[in-house]
């Protein structure tokens, strides 16, 4: 396996393998909170060529909006289920499907069902339940510095985005302006592919700040995750906090 291979060499001198794996997350967090963002620069371009009101266009993206919202509890019940690594590729395949597919749109339920629904979905697997997933299985030390890094990179990730689409789209045309957000999302998915890992016991280590033995975790539950994702709500919903 790379990744343990890599986490190997990396212990020899000194450096934890949780820090490529925050690494990663960081990027693809960056990249998604991008994908996120990036619509919201293409209203009045995509007013001009198809003559949809701003009705029309700003219901698809407070679709999004609240998908990005509301999948939490359910992305957190996937990645229990079938894994960090499994969940986050599929994310990054739906808003990469999403934004492609959209060069091609010619009706505004298109745009509802393509960036509303896909990409809602897609980012909202890979939100703030992600970060917090993976600083907590990973640091035991330091883990609130980690959630502050990753927490940071979704604003990072609009920030960057956004006003390069705002030019793409002055200068070249709206089609143009996806093209930073599915680059970055394909280079986020290799890495995914190539360097992450579930938890610290798959490449032998313990997690970071942790001198305890490394344990080993039992096989996820079999039960369904949406399931899964329910009955935690319903649990949680008598809490007052909550």
């Amino acid at each position: 396996m790379f990744a343990q291979a890599l986490a190997q060499r990396l212990s020899r001198y000194g450096v934890h393998y949780g820090w490529v794996i925050i690494g990663v997350t960081f990027l693809t967090a960056l990249t998604t909170a991008g994908a996120v963002g990036v619509p919201g620069a293409l209203i009045l371009p995509l007013t001009k060529e198809f003559g949809w009101d701003t009705a029309q266009i700003s219901s698809a993206l407070a679709i999004r909006l609240v998908l990005f919202g509301l999948m939490a509890p359910f992305a957190a019940a996937l990645i229990e289920r079938y894994g960090v690594t499994r969940v986050v590729l599929t994310a990054i395949s739906m808003i990469v499907v999403g934004l492609l597919l959209a060069l091609f749109m010619s009706q505004a339920w298109h745009l509802i069902v393509l960036w509303g629904i896909v990409v809602g979905v897609g980012t909202g697997l890979t939100a703030m339940v992600l970060s917090a997933i993976v600083s907590t299985r990973w640091f035991v030390q330091r883990r609130g510095l980690v959630l502050g890094m990753l927490t940071a990179s979704s604003a990072t990730g609009q920030l960057v985005f956004l006003p390069l689409a705002a030019w793409l789209v002055e200068h070249f045309g709206w089609r143009y302006a996806l093209a930073p957000s599915v680059v970055g999302l394909v280079v986020a998915g290799l890495l995914v592919a190539l360097f992450m890992s579930d938890r610290p016991s798959d490449v032998g280590l313990a997690p970071y700040g942790d001198t305890g033995p490394i344990e080993k975790y039992a096989a996820p539950t079999q039960a369904p995750a949406l399931g899964r994702a329910f009955s935690v709500l319903g649990e949680v919903s008598a809490s007052g906090t909550f």
